[in-house]
């Protein structure tokens, strides 16, 4: 790996910031301390932070003179997961743990922001580092865009640490690298009786079990099998003993798509096929659909130059990632502007890729992948900005 000089040099402080935001996760909204140290930091490079920018957010531009405007964005929030990782660096606030990354995506956009400010780069352009809060499941983007963090921006990019990929390798893309994600509970009212006599009821447990597999239909006769799309039903309850015929379920569940079109056409089939099952078992059923983030989906021209850029650091190993039906909330920022999503390679053990996967409690990664990406974001710059 080509490893930038200017990252290398600050490894130390880079794995520290990455090491104490660990150590001290806050959940969506609550990311109180985060933005205090990470206010701190940016301070003591000479930057101004705005801060409570969508809500907890921070941000902060750094100007070299007339050109193009860019972002870089790092998600901020933790998950609610009680730590099993041993690590001497675990987190210590009880039931909460960085386990998808996003405490090496504070300390990645640190470390570029240190780098910047304390090299003189021939730069044209301004750079604008955000801090973004409540990526798990808030949409803390959506605030962020509220609060002005796109305004007048050109091109925005984000990184996330990606432990189905190897260290040395940087997953990009132009169109879909990440699923929509939305969100679905159903009600399925029927009239109970005793087992043993069911006539004259509506069993629910019959309409449930046949409607978990009608809906699985979608997947496989609606949508293209090439275009890849997700229903998956997570959650049911129902029923009160083993010899009484239930008068009420409810499940829950989540659609993924790679395309706006297809998931219109999973929430409008969800519909039909509710309807339809209802008038057949004469239940009552009732859809409460909740719509999450939109696909992610990248621009080509920007995705070109962080495929060039990632090229000086990886060579070869840059290329497609490994994708995942895993939403990203930074879709609705590449909705707004042109921009890139792109993933860094960090699984801990290159020969086992899915031993540590994201949002589990002994999550890690491998550091060095923290070098990785601030050194990307440094080509990319210089691209860019015509160093």
């Amino acid at each position: 790996m080509n490893i930038r000089s200017e990252i290398k040099k600050i490894e130390d402080k880079i794995i520290k910031w990455r090491r104490d935001f660990h150590k001290y996760p806050e959940l969506s909204f609550q990311e109180i301390r985060t933005a205090d140290q990470i206010t701190k930091e940016l301070k003591s490079m000479g930057l101004e932070p705005k801060i409570n920018v969508g809500r907890t957010g921070v941000t902060a531009d750094l100007k070299f003179g007339d050109g193009p405007m860019i972002g870089l964005r790092a998600d901020m929030d933790a998950l609610p997961i009680q730590e099993t990782s041993g690590l001497e660096f675990a987190s210590k606030n009880n039931g909460v743990m960085h386990a998808c990354g996003h405490d090496g995506h504070i300390a990645m956009l640190l470390g570029t922001a240190y780098v910047l400010t304390q090299n003189k780069y021939p730069y044209q352009g301004t750079i604008r580092f955000i801090f973004q809060p409540a990526e798990e499941g808030e949409g803390g983007a959506r605030y962020m865009i509220e609060d002005g963090c796109l305004n007048d921006l050109d091109q925005i990019y984000g990184i996330h640490v990606w432990n189905y990929q190897a260290l040395g390798e940087v997953g990009v893309k132009a169109g879909p690298i990440m699923a929509s994600a939305d969100m679905f509970d159903i009600k399925i009212k029927g009239i109970g009786g005793h087992g043993a006599a069911p006539q004259g009821t509506v069993d629910t447990i019959i309409v449930a079990s046949y409607l978990v597999q009608a809906l699985q239909t979608i997947v496989s006769r609606n949508t293209n099998p090439l275009e890849s799309t997700v229903i998956t039903i997570g959650k049911i309850n129902g029923g009160h003993n083993f010899n009484i015929i239930a008068d009420q379920v409810s499940l829950s569940g989540t659609t993924r798509a790679y395309t706006e079109s297809n998931r219109n056409l999973i929430k409008s089939r969800m519909k039909e096929i509710i309807s339809g099952v209802a008038e057949t078992y004469n239940a009552e059923i009732i859809l409460d659909y909740k719509d999450g983030y939109p696909p992610t989906i990248n621009h080509l021209e920007p995705s070109q130059l962080v495929l060039e850029a990632a090229q000086k650091v990886v060579g070869e190993k840059a290329g497609p990632p490994y994708l995942s039906m895993g939403g990203e909330d930074f879709a609705y920022y590449l909705q707004k502007i042109p921009g890139c999503f792109f993933f860094i390679g960090s699984a801990p053990n290159k020969n086992k890729l899915f031993e540590t996967p994201h949002h589990c409690s002994h999550f890690n990664m491998d550091e060095q992948a923290l070098l990785v990406g601030p050194s990307v974001y440094l080509n990319l710059i210089d691209k860019i900005m015509g160093n």
